[in-house]
Order: structure tokens, then sequence, then C-alpha cells
């Protein structure tokens, strides 16, 4: 997998004219695209024949508030190679903003509107750039790592009876620490009874 990438990685940055980055440290070996290059490489990763990635199989964002960044996702996959790339591109993190590519695979547009709804990134061009999961007023965007989820929304309170609110969202209570059971003594087979039982008197 790891070769075979590497191999599609240098066909897409030869074809764009540029040196990418490559990363082996993950599971899926990826790519990491400028962000002024991203519909442009995503073009190319589409048209070129010998790379025909016409499949989008997903879209989504990374939060990495350490690095100040924001990084976009997107898997990709030709039906007629049989092969996969996953290519990575960073946005500012107080600015996120990055071009659409909703006119390279038209499914970007719900995947850029998920984005854009749970992390805030302006995907510039998406002609139906609008929250998908949350209602339209709701306040922030939950999956960065800094969000703190309002206590209630429209009089509706957002927690249920027995989560308490954290700073990253809820979390569940530990249930309490059961106590031990009572011990129950047995009386032992075949011997006398305990002491303190009825059994335990001497039969005259």
């Amino acid at each position: 997998m790891t070769t075979a990438s590497k191999e599609i990685c240098k066909k897409l940055a030869d074809k764009l004219g540029v040196v990418l980055d490559f990363r082996e440290e993950a599971g899926d070996p990826w790519a990491l695209i400028p962000a002024e290059r991203w519909k442009q490489a995503c073009l190319t990763a589409r048209d070129e024949p010998e790379l025909s990635f016409n499949f989008l199989r997903s879209l989504c964002g990374v939060d990495r508030p350490d690095d100040g960044v924001i990084e976009v996702v997107a898997h990709l996959f030709s039906y007629q190679h049989r092969h996969a790339l996953v290519i990575h591109t960073n946005t500012d993190r107080s600015a996120s903003r990055l071009e659409s590519v909703s006119s390279v695979w038209p499914a970007a547009i719900w995947h850029e509107r998920e984005t854009f709804d749970l992390f805030g990134v302006d995907f510039t061009g998406n002609p139906d750039l609008r929250r998908i999961l949350l209602p339209e007023d709701w306040v922030g965007h939950p999956l960065l790592k800094d969000y703190e989820e309002p206590d209630s929304y429209r009089g509706i309170p957002t927690t249920r009876p027995g989560y308490e609110k954290k700073k990253f969202g809820p979390q569940l209570k530990k249930p309490a620490p059961k106590k031990p059971a009572p011990k129950v003594e047995k009386k032992p087979e075949g011997g006398e009874a305990p002491k303190g039982t009825a059994g335990s008197a001497e039969q005259k």
C-alpha cells in the first residue's frame, strides 16, 4: 500500500509541478497539499488518465489547535485503476477558508457542509454551504477542541440527567461504587452447624 501510494503521489506531484510532502506514519499514507493548490490538485487527481480518481470517498476535518490549523482530509478512489489516495491540506484555524471541490466531485457539497457545520471551515464556491446536522441558528462548531456547549437551546437543556458538563462537552458521571454484599455463613455439609444457630444445640 505504501509503495503504491508513493508512486501515485509522485505522479500527482509531477503533474502539478510541485514537491509534495508524503507522510507514512499513519495507517493510511497521505500527501500534504498546499491550500492554494487544493482544488487544482483535486482536478488533476480526477482528470489525469494515470490517476483517474473519479470517486470521493469522504472529506472531513481535524482540529489541530496546537498547530493553529484545521486539517481538511479527502479519501479518493479510482474505479478504473482500483487504487486509492489520501490527501490533506491545512487551513488557518483563526479564519479557516478553502476553495470548494464541489465542482470536481458533486458529493463534496454534502461533505463540505458537514465540515463547515462541525469545524467552521468556509468552503468558497460551494453552492449550498449551510449547516447539515445542527440548526441554522446554532452557535459555534462542536468538533473544535475548545468548543463549549451551551446549557440550553431555545429553552431546551442540551444535556440529559446523569451527565455533567465539562470543558469539552458532556461526560457521563462515573457510577457510585457498589457496596459489597453481606457474607452469608453456610452450614458445613456433614458437620456441625455454626454456633448460635438452632442446629448447634446438643440433642438429648
